[in-house]
């Protein structure tokens, strides 16, 4: 049996997957991002130094792990060399490390633009999204229109494709939102250029991660976003534009459905969200904003501030049922120190009675039932060991365990790695 293992976030994002995926990347030989773009922000704290990945996938900074960028990603390639130039002095060796499927898309001028200029048109319903061009590049992929990393190697495989794509925008933005048409020759030699600094890091990654299996080898999978903004299981249409559930990771990485035998799913002692969309459980007064304000809740790439509610088991557990979720992680117990009471939302009334189409996630009419926890007013940051939590945060721990029905195996109590429980030593 492969050991490969993955860890997702389970709400909408921002639950802390990256400190986690690095936490364990030295239990693994490589670590792959399999979807999304740098639209994600993962948070690292290495020698005290916080470090913000976009596209790198977290294991980056263990010089003995392999990290893998899937097909199932689109890349842009200037924040792509931007990090890795960021990166390099605290990462070592990346250009012999870092692994990059040619099959990824690339996400082009006209893409950004286009993203930008729809979410401030009155034509379309606002998203929120990070307007860096991930939703248009993934419209592309399944028009059948990408460009790919394969397609810069071979210039007149690229002219053709190309010249295709940017009559097709610049027509859309001239006539549509009144813009200037783009530089065809520019974006082209763009496009060389960066395929030419991209082919040294090109590799089949799906055969990569099948010959580590076949030697042993344990690899780790990375969800970026959360599993409530992916495109078929989340609040659609406040979602993002691919796979981030477990159900991804197939498709993404090009390996089989059954190639990942454990999953942990990552999820915030209460919950955030960034941007527009539902959240029944949303703390409208003072006291969201004084949990914002205690858990740091900005967003790591678009420096948004995020909305805070209570922990929502209604739509973890739908999550976790879906995805045979393993075992959660929970992070920022610690943030809750301060709160005489914890809500944990069990169930839903709904405004209009009915709830036969629960599958769509159409939250707006949905009104949270709770149950409460007593809180323990005092410090956890930084608590390491099971034991030494006071009581009431374990049987905070055991309630979520009990409505989620899935084991507790790690709990965060801290950014950096000595903040750290790991309940269950076998991960």
């Amino acid at each position: 049996m492969k050991n490969n293992f993955a860890v997702l976030g389970l709400q909408w994002g921002d639950e802390g997957k990256g400190k986690i995926v690095n936490f364990l990347s030295d239990r693994a030989d490589a670590a792959c991002r399999y979807q999304g773009g740098h639209n994600a922000g993962h948070t690292l704290i290495i020698n005290d130094e916080k470090i913000v990945l976009h596209l790198l996938p977290s294991s980056i900074c263990h010089k003995n792990a392999l990290s893998l960028i899937g097909k199932g990603v689109v890349i842009s390639c200037e924040a792509l060399f931007e990090e890795i130039e960021k990166i390099e002095p605290i990462a070592k060796n990346i250009q012999e490390r870092l692994k990059i499927s040619p099959a990824c898309s690339l996400i082009q001028p006209y893409h950004i633009l286009v993203d930008q200029l729809k979410e401030k048109s009155n034509s379309f319903n606002t998203i929120g999204t990070t307007l860096r061009g991930i939703g248009p590049a993934y419209e592309d992929k399944v028009a059948r229109r990408a460009i790919r990393i394969i397609d810069t190697l071979e210039e007149a495989k690229l002219t053709e494709k190309l010249e295709e794509n940017v009559s097709f925008y610049n027509f859309w933005l001239e006539n549509y939102f009144g813009h200037e048409k783009l530089d065809y020759e520019k974006i082209k030699d763009q496009n060389l250029a960066y395929g030419e600094k991209l082919k040294p890091l090109l590799a089949d990654v799906s055969s990569v991660i099948q010959s580590l299996n076949d030697s042993g080898k344990r690899v780790l999978f990375e969800g970026a976003q959360g599993a409530l903004l992916d495109v078929d299981q989340g609040t659609y249409p406040f979602v993002t534009s691919s796979n981030c559930s477990p159900a991804g990771i197939a498709s993404g990485a090009g390996i089989g459905p059954l190639d990942v035998n454990y999953i942990l799913g990552v999820v915030k002692a209460y919950v955030t969200r960034v941007g527009e969309g539902p959240m029944p459980t949303e703390i409208h007064d003072a006291l969201g904003e004084e949990i914002a304000n205690k858990g740091g809740e900005v967003g790591a790439t678009t420096g948004r501030p995020r909305r805070c509610g209570w922990f929502d088991a209604v739509t973890v557990k739908r999550i976790i049922r879906s995805n045979n979720v393993s075992a959660l992680c929970l992070t920022k117990i610690d943030v809750l120190d301060f709160l005489e009471t914890i809500k944990i939302c069990v169930d839903y009334d709904y405004k209009d009675g009915t709830n036969d189409y629960a599958e769509c996630m159409d939250l707006e009419s949905a009104e949270p039932k709770y149950i409460e926890c007593k809180g323990w007013k005092t410090s956890l940051k930084g608590i390491n060991r099971y034991e030494d939590l006071p009581l009431e945060a374990i049987e905070f721990i055991k309630k979520v365990e009990e409505v989620c029905e899935l084991p507790v195996d790690i709990i965060s109590t801290g950014p950096n790695d000595m903040g750290t429980i790991v309940v269950n030593k076998d991960i």
